[in-house]
């Protein structure tokens, strides 16, 4: 057994559990404007005679703390990306003027803010639980691989260490995370 393969391939694993948790909770809408809220909500626009990703054919940017303006690269399809940002999950009307697109973003209230933060918990906990089954993967090959005689006892419990390391990290991370976020999120 490669060891370093094997500990580059468990932290990849978890590295990947770690990011979707960051990704997913970036779709979270805080009160403040955030492009990131348009990317991962995954707008799609029939436009072309196709579906495609809002991000392909407007540029979204944020000049104010509570306004997303979404500029489409052709004039001509300001109406189809209307039209899916109104039937989009995001829950905000859209009010054209032009060339432009305005997503006002409300003012969340208390009870709001609560109802996210347990949304939050529940995505960093998935993590959490994806990060350990990673490590319990990781520590069903080692213990394959010490009754096989593929690796030492010592070599093992090396192992065993650095895999719970390479797990304690990325929890922590996924930790770090949600404290952002929450901190993000409660703040008015």
């Amino acid at each position: 057994m490669d060891t370093e393969t094997f500990l580059l391939e468990i932290d990849e694993l978890m590295q990947k559990a770690s990011d979707f948790v960051s990704s997913e909770m970036s779709s979270i809408r805080t009160g403040k404007a955030s492009p990131a809220l348009l990317d991962n909500i995954n707008v799609h626009v029939e436009a072309y005679g196709s579906s495609m990703p809002l991000k392909q054919l407007a540029l979204v940017s944020a000049p104010e703390p509570r306004l997303l303006t979404v500029q489409p690269h052709d004039p001509t399809i300001m109406a189809d990306v209307e039209r899916a940002l109104r039937e989009s999950r995001l829950g905000i009307t859209p009010a054209a003027d032009g060339r432009l697109i305005r997503l006002p973003i409300p003012e969340l209230s208390e009870e709001r803010r609560r109802d996210l933060v347990k949304i939050i918990k529940d995505m960093a906990e998935q993590g959490r639980v994806r990060v350990r089954a990673a490590r319990k993967d990781g520590m069903d090959q080692l213990k394959s691989a010490l009754k096989d005689s593929d690796i030492a006892e010592d070599s093992f419990h090396d192992m065993e260490k650095e895999v719970q390391e390479l797990t304690n990290k990325h929890v922590k991370s996924i930790d770090e995370h949600f404290a952002a976020k929450e901190e993000d999120v409660m703040t008015v």
